[in-house]
């Protein structure tokens, strides 16, 4: 072997390459040179504007006409698809933006909030189900940007599940269904109701061991 060639174990093979290469795709790390309206931001906004719209289909006739709330029905669960869409898109193409990753939680929580104050002007939903999801979604957020110099909290596998849970109880719920089902979909609801209240206290308590981590590594790095 010619003395100024590399070392075997130092050439990037093609499955080296390969993987530094989803590594860097599949990365959240917004990128320094992604534009701010890419196509993942396009179907959050587009989100965004389905969540009016939504509101109006609900809310017309007094939510009594079937046909208005099975449109109601399909825009939420468009809404609610793109919610998914959107995150793969960005991570797929690398255009993870600082704009996006504020919009998507606002577009999300716009969506569950417009239907469950939706369905309880309707009088279908009590009001105190409706204030303890907004409670717990509106706190989380604002805990996750308090704490956002000293790191992310990243989503847990029960908070995804409260997602899941939740829009499924919310299209049960919108649903023109009769009467005989009123105690499966309280069952539902309950069942989303005591899971966003344990994601909710996790979260406070990971945001609490977050902000001690990051101050014991500054003090490290102060002495």
């Amino acid at each position: 072997m010619p003395a100024d060639l590399p070392p075997a174990a130092e050439v990037p093979t093609p499955e080296l390459l390969a993987e530094a290469l989803s590594e860097r795709v599949a990365s959240d790390i917004p990128q320094p040179h992604a534009p701010v309206m890419n196509i993942a931001n396009y179907v959050t906004f587009f989100r965004l504007v389905l969540v009016p719209v939504f509101g109006v289909l609900l809310l017309h006739h007094g939510g009594d006409h079937s046909g208005w709330r099975v449109a109601a029905v399909i825009t939420f669960a468009i809404a609610s698809i793109s919610d998914r869409i959107d995150g793969e898109l960005a991570r797929s193409r690398g255009s993870v933006t600082e704009f996006g990753k504020i919009a998507d939680p606002i577009a999300d929580k716009a969506l569950m909030g417009m239907a469950l104050v939706g369905l309880s002007m309707l009088h279908e939903l009590v009001w105190w189900v409706t204030i303890v999801i907004l409670v717990r979604e509106i706190g989380v957020t604002l805990l996750r940007f308090s704490v956002i110099k000293h790191g992310v909290i990243p989503a847990s596998r029960g908070g995804k599940g409260k997602t899941l849970l939740q829009s499924i109880a919310i299209g049960l719920y919108l649903l023109p269904l009769p009467e005989s089902f009123d105690t499966a979909l309280s069952v539902v609801m309950g069942a989303a109701v005591l899971i966003t209240v344990v994601t909710g206290v996790d979260y406070v308590f990971r945001a609490i061991a977050l902000r001690r981590r990051s101050r014991a590594a500054r003090a490290r790095q102060a002495g």
